[in-house]
């Protein structure tokens, strides 16, 4: 199962498959989709996403990984994670493969603990990921550590990914939680922005989303409460509009 919770104004969705070491397959997908647009909709300010157990995610459920259908559950479920307008944390407590990695690099930033480990073995499993998925890792970690993931199947310790910056910072769970109480207390629109801005490279400066999302910042009364804060010697508090 997914399970959803919510601590203020943070979401916690943890893959509670341990048996199976949190591998995903059309079902999971499908709940893992639904909770982060669930916790969009409710108006959180944060997500952080964890495995149960000691594996972040193993990859794709390879009895049910060769059908159309586990494809666009899955590529729906990413799409879900980057474009909520809220910043979202993967929490990787152990392995996370295939379909591991990939939910991983959806999310915004990662904290990786010392038992994470990354990789996307297509090259030894015959399969294959999409344009993004390359191109993410390229943009995270540059292009000769997405070449040796992609070409030779090589596994990245916790250690190489924080070298090649493919996690951001090295701790549990709890460190996550922590990190993402810290963004729930940020600008929600400026976060918005500024993730979309980051999520769509190709993107010009005329695009609409970004020229709406640009507009929405300066038009915002989180701009007066900032001021005010500074001027009082106290903490905005931000409400997104």
């Amino acid at each position: 199962m997914i399970e959803l919770t919510r601590d203020a104004d943070v979401a916690m969705i943890t893959l509670r498959r341990p048996e199976r070491r949190n591998a995903l397959d059309i079902e999971h997908c499908d709940a893992l989709r639904e909770a982060v647009e669930g916790a969009t909709a409710d108006g959180v300010r944060a997500m952080v996403v964890t495995g149960e157990g000691t594996s972040f995610c193993a990859g794709a459920d390879l009895d049910g990984v060769y059908g159309e259908a586990f494809r666009e559950s899955l590529y729906a479920a990413l799409r879900a994670t980057l474009d909520t307008p809220v910043p979202v944390i993967a929490a990787v407590n152990g392995p996370a493969i295939g379909a591991g990695t990939q939910l991983a690099i959806a999310c915004d930033l990662r904290i990786a603990s010392d038992t994470a480990v990354f990789g996307v073995p297509t090259a030894r499993n015959g399969l294959a990921v999409d344009v993004w998925t390359m191109r993410r890792l390229v943009e995270l970690a540059g292009g000769a550590a997405a070449r040796r993931i992609m070409l030779s199947g090589e596994l990245f310790d916790a250690g190489q990914a924080r070298h090649y910056g493919l996690c951001d910072r090295a701790g549990d769970v709890v460190a996550a939680e922590e990190w993402a109480t810290e963004l729930a207390s940020l600008a929600p629109l400026a976060l918005a922005y500024n993730k979309l801005v980051l999520n769509s490279p190709d993107a010009g400066v005329e695009d609409d989303r970004l020229s709406a999302a640009f507009d929405a910042c300066w038009a915002s009364s989180d701009i007066e409460e900032a001021r005010a804060a500074r001027q009082e010697k106290r903490a905005p508090l931000f409400r997104g509009r």
